[in-house]
């Protein structure tokens, strides 16, 4: 247990800056409609919606916008499209919105970066 602490503190610097994002998307026109949104596929940080728009967004806390971007791996970006697959199949209005899959990058002493359309979700 000697990096606890450690992993105490990220987890508390990755909720700050999932805050964050949410403030920022809600400042922009979205409404968040959930957070760390959980399902045996695995998470999403965050799913906001604006009009028929919706968002799956993953926040990064880096140092730099390119580090939050490469920190999004291939398998993170199919992670995170089977957790919408299984959102998605809970709506019932499924069929009338749009899917994006959205970055907020948590940069030092700046604004959150909103990087729409990271990856493109499988056709």
């Amino acid at each position: 247990m000697a990096n606890r602490p450690e992993k105490l503190a990220a987890y508390r610097r990755g909720h700050r800056g999932e805050w964050f994002a949410a403030l920022a998307l809600s400042l922009k026109g979205f409404r968040i409609l959930a957070r760390r949104y959980r399902t045996p596929a695995g998470e999403i940080d965050l799913i906001a919606r604006r009009g028929n728009l919706v968002i799956m967004v993953e926040v990064k806390a880096r140092p730099t916008l390119l580090a939050a971007m490469e920190a999004v791996t291939y398998s993170a970006e199919r992670r995170i499209e089977a957790a919408a697959d299984l959102w998605l199949s809970r709506r019932s209005d499924y069929a009338k919105l749009s899917v994006r899959f959205d970055l907020v990058a948590i940069l030092p002493r700046r604004w959150p970066v909103h990087v729409p359309n990271l990856f493109q979700g499988r056709d």
